[in-house]
């Protein structure tokens, strides 16, 4: 019971970080599977990629009753992202348990500081038409995807406000609709029918539905950026503690 409750718990989480800020879930889901449940880094990222996945998608669409989704940024976005994350879904294979976790390491160390320094516009821009960008930024997220077992909200969404011109209440849920198909195109990826734990997948995804859907309904009553800031102070310890764990691995 004590495992199930911890499970409840975490996958409740990772569900609210994705329907209140479109993204953070995988940010949590990995280490949280690594450490916590405790699957190998390689099994982690096959059981979020379900995971994160299934709460994205319903997430999306709690957005998309709210108009806050841009389909046709999310088909080409998306689109690219999918064939990026299934071609690379086998390179994880490629690393060591500790090289992986520090690559994500990295990776959130990034994402954090991007979270910080980032400043919301004055004023929402106008979507402009840059087809050859935003597939290069989709396809790019869609490895990250398929390597790591992220969906790359934290770099979707400040992409799509950016790079595409996507006001930040159409960004969150078009980041939802590209991180589920990224998704599902990585697991499809990394499916060899024996790495998937059908009783935990379960538990986080029942308890990540009910997490989205509570963070969706807040996402337009709570500041935001003040939400961004904390989130991004937790992953960076976060990542400076697998860091700390994993680099003696990697050279011992």
């Amino acid at each position: 019971m004590p495992n199930v409750a911890l499970e409840l718990g975490l996958g409740f989480g990772i569900g609210l970080s994705l329907g209140l800020l479109g993204g953070g879930g995988s940010i949590l889901t990995v280490p949280a599977l690594v450490y916590l449940v405790g699957q190998s880094p390689q099994a982690a990222v096959t059981t979020s990629l379900a995971i994160v996945g299934a709460n994205s998608a319903l997430g999306a669409t709690f957005h998309h009753a709210r108009g806050g989704l841009n389909w046709q940024v999310a088909v080409g976005f998306g689109g690219a992202g999918m064939i990026g994350a299934f071609f690379a879904a086998g390179w994880s294979k490629l690393f060591s348990p500790a090289a992986l976790l520090i690559a994500f390491a990295g990776l959130m160390l990034t994402v954090g500081a991007l979270m910080l320094t980032r400043r919301e516009p004055s004023a929402p821009a106008q979507t402009r038409q840059r087809l050859p960008l935003t597939l290069a930024s989709g396809a790019g997220i869609g490895l990250l995807t398929g390597i790591l077992g992220v969906g790359g909200g934290f770099l979707i969404v400040p992409a799509l406000v950016m790079l595409v011109g996507l006001p930040m209440n159409q960004a969150v849920g078009t980041s939802l609709v590209i991180i589920a198909a990224n998704s599902a195109a990585g697991l499809l990826g990394h499916w060899n029918g024996d790495r998937l734990d059908g009783t935990i997948t379960a538990i986080f995804v029942a308890a990540g539905l009910a997490g989205t859907f509570v963070g969706a309904r807040l996402a337009q009553r709570l500041p935001a950026h003040r939400l961004r800031q904390i989130f991004a102070g937790f992953i960076i310890v976060l990542a400076l503690f697998l860091l700390w764990d994993n680099f003696p691995k990697l050279f011992g």
